[in-house]
C-alpha cells in the first residue's frame, strides 16, 4: 500500500523543480565542456590541501557550527575536495553531489533535512556515511559566470532553523574568499606560463637580451647574457650589470639608462662589457619602456648587440679617413707651392700660376667643410657658411662687399666642392673685372629654394663699363663655370652684363645639393 503524500513531500518536489529551473537559467548560454573547460582553467590539481583553503573550511565549520565543512569542485563525472574538515574521502560520485544542485543558485542553498527531500532522500552520502542530514553550500562562481563548485557545510544532525543569518553571509563571504583565493592561483600559473614562454624566447635570440622593474632595477637576463658573462644572471640583478661594464665607460652607461629611466624614452648607448675569455667587447644596449593602458611604465625589455668588430672597423676607417683628408690637405699646400717655385724660375707663367693658386685655395677651403672630423662630430656643411668661407679672402677690408641673403640649406658632400669652384670663379672674376675690382663695388647674392629648385642670384655693382665685364667672360674659367653648374650639379646658368657689372641667375635642383 502506498504511503500518504504529505506536505513534507510536496514542499521538496516543488523546491526541486524549483531548482532544477534555477539550474538551467545560472547554465544558460553556456555548455558542459566550456564549463568544464573554465573549471580545468583553475588548475584544481595545484590546489588541493591549499593552506588557504583549508584555513576557509575549518572556519566554515566553526561558524556553521557543523563537524564538516569542504571546498567541493563539481568535475564531469565526480565532485573533488580541494580543502575538507571532518572528512576524510577526498571525492565523491558526481552523482551524489549536494554541490552540483548549490553551484546553480544564486544564494546559499540549504537542505535542513535529507531524508525529507525528494533529490537527496536514497542518496547513499545519506543513506550510509557520512549519513547527511543538514547542507548548506554557497555557490563559487567564476569571473564568466562559470558555475564550479560550492562551499559546503555538513552536518549528520538535522537543523529545521538552517543558518543563522550571520552564518549565511558569513559563509557567502568565505565563498568569495575561495574564489579569489582560486583567481590569485590561476593568474599565478597564467604569469608563470608567460614567463616560461618569454624565457625561451629570450633565450632563443641571438642577442643578451634583459627586462627590469619600472624604476629601472634588473629583474631577468637571458641565456646569451650568462654565456657572454660566465656569470649567473642572479648576480647582475639590481645594478650588478655595472660589475661588466668597462670602468671608463661606467658614466656613460649609467648616465644615458638613468636619463632615459626618468624621462621615458627610448635607451641605447655603447660600452664595453666584460667576455668570459677576459676580453673587453663593445656592445650596443638599447631598451625601449612598456606603458600600461594608463601610459604608466610597467617594465623595460632592452638587449645588448656585441658590436666589437663594427666599432673596431669603423674606428679603422675613421683613422684612415682622417690620414687621407690630412694628406689631401698637404697635397694642395705641395701643388701650391710646386706652383710658387715655377712662376719663381718662370715670371711669364706668373698669372696663370696665381689663377691655378686660387683654385686650389678655394678647393682647400671647401675641403674643410668636408673633413671626417666634422662628419663624425655631426656638424653638417651649410651653405651660407661656405659661401662665407669661401668669399672672405675678396673682402679683407670687412666692408661687407660681398653680401648673402635669403634660404640657408645643408649641403651634401659631394656638392661641396663643384659649389666651391663655381663661386670662386665668379668672385675671381669679380675681383679682376667685375665689381670688386672697383673700391666701391658690391656684390649681392639671393638664395631662393622653390619648388625643389634652388636659385642662385648673383647681381655685381659699382664696376667697370659693361663691355670690360662682357670680354672678361672668356676662357678657361668659364667654361669651369659651366662645367661645375651644368655637368656636376645638373642645373642651368644665365649671364648678362649690365651697367654694374655681371648679373647671373643659376638655377640647381635642390637634390643635387641637399643630402
Amino acid at each position: 500500500m502506498m504511503a500518504p503524500v504529505t506536505s513534507r513531500d510536496v514542499r521538496g518536489f516543488v523546491m526541486g523543480v524549483i531548482q532544477l529551473s534555477e539550474v538551467k537559467a545560472v547554465v544558460a548560454g553556456m555548455t558542459e565542456p566550456e564549463r568544464l573547460a573554465l573549471l580545468d582553467s583553475y588548475s584544481p590539481d595545484t590546489l588541493v590541501d591549499d593552506p588557504e583553503l583549508v584555513a576557509i573550511t575549518q572556519f566554515a565549520a566553526k561558524l556553521a557550527g557543523t563537524p564538516t565543512a569542504l571546498v567541493s569542485l563539481v568535475e564531469a563525472d565526480r565532485q573533488r575536495f580541494l580543502a575538507r574538515e571532518g572528512l576524510e574521502a577526498t571525492e565523491t560520485p558526481r552523482s551524489q553531489s549536494f554541490c552540483q544542485y548549490a553551484m546553480a543558485m544564486a544564494d546559499v542553498m540549504e537542505v535542513v533535512d535529507a531524508r525529507d527531500d525528494p533529490r537527496f532522500a536514497d542518496n547513499g552520502l545519506v543513506t550510509g556515511p557520512p549519513q547527511i542530514r543538514f547542507y548548506a553550500g554557497a555557490p563559487l562562481i567564476g569571473e564568466e559566470g562559470e558555475s564550479l563548485g560550492a562551499l559546503c557545510v555538513l552536518s549528520p544532525d538535522p537543523r529545521p532553523g538552517g543558518l543563522s543569518e550571520l552564518q549565511r553571509e558569513g559563509l557567502t563571504v568565505l565563498a568569495a574568499a575561495v574564489m579569489r583565493r582560486m583567481r590569485d592561483r590561476r593568474t599565478h600559473l597564467a604569469r608563470l606560463k608567460s614567463d616560461a614562454r618569454f624565457e625561451a624566447l629570450g633565450d632563443a635570440i641571438p642577442q643578451m637580451a634583459w627586462s627590469t622593474l619600472a624604476d629601472g632595477m634588473v629583474d631577468y637576463f637571458n641565456l646569451r647574457w650568462e654565456e657572454f658573462t660566465g656569470v649567473p644572471a642572479e648576480r647582475h640583478y639590481g645594478t650588478g650589470w655595472l660589475k661588466a661594464v668597462h670602468p671608463d665607460d661606467h658614466e656613460a652607461a649609467v648616465a644615458a639608462w638613468q636619463a632615459a629611466v626618468a624621462e621615458g624614452t627610448p635607451y641605447e648607448v655603447e660600452y664595453r662589457m666584460l667576455r668570459n675569455d677576459g676580453e673587453w667587447r663593445w656592445t650596443l644596449a638599447r631598451g625601449l619602456p612598456v606603458r600600461d593602458a594608463k601610459g604608466a611604465i610597467e617594465r623595460w625589455f632592452g638587449t645588448n648587440t656585441d658590436i666589437h668588430e663594427r666599432r673596431t672597423d669603423s674606428e679603422s676607417r675613421e683613422l684612415l679617413t682622417r690620414e687621407l683628408s690630412h694628406r689631401i690637405k698637404n697635397i694642395f699646400t705641395l701643388v701650391a707651392g710646386l706652383l710658387h717655385l715655377e712662376a719663381k724660375s718662370n715670371p711669364a707663367l706668373s698669372k696663370s700660376v696665381g689663377t691655378v693658386n686660387g683654385r686650389i685655395d678655394a678647393l682647400a677651403r671647401a675641403h674643410d667643410h668636408v673633413r671626417p672630423d666634422r662628419i663624425q662630430r655631426g656638424e653638417a656643411t651649410q651653405l651660407v657658411s661656405l659661401l662665407g668661407d669661401l668669399f672672405a679672402p675678396y673682402d679683407l677690408s670687412g666692408e661687407n662687399r660681398v653680401r648673402i641673403q635669403g634660404d640657408d640649406l645643408v649641403i651634401a658632400e659631394e656638392a661641396v666642392s663643384p659649389l666651391a669652384l663655381l663661386f670662386h670663379e665668379l668672385a675671381t672674376n669679380a675681383a679682376k673685372y667685375g665689381a670688386l675690382s672697383d673700391p666701391g663695388g658690391t656684390i649681392d647674392l639671393t638664395i631662393k629654394v622653390i619648388d625643389g629648385t634652388t636659385c642662385f642670384d648673383w647681381r655685381e655693382q659699382g664696376g667697370p663699363a659693361a663691355d670690360q665685364s662682357g670680354n672678361a667672360a672668356t676662357g678657361f674659367g668659364n667654361t669651369l663655370i659651366a662645367m661645375a653648374v651644368e655637368r656636376q650639379l645638373r642645373g642651368t646658368i644665365e649671364r648678362t652684363w649690365e651697367a654694374g657689372g655681371l648679373h647671373a641667375r643659376i638655377e640647381v635642383p635642390t637634390g643635387r645639393l641637399a643630402p
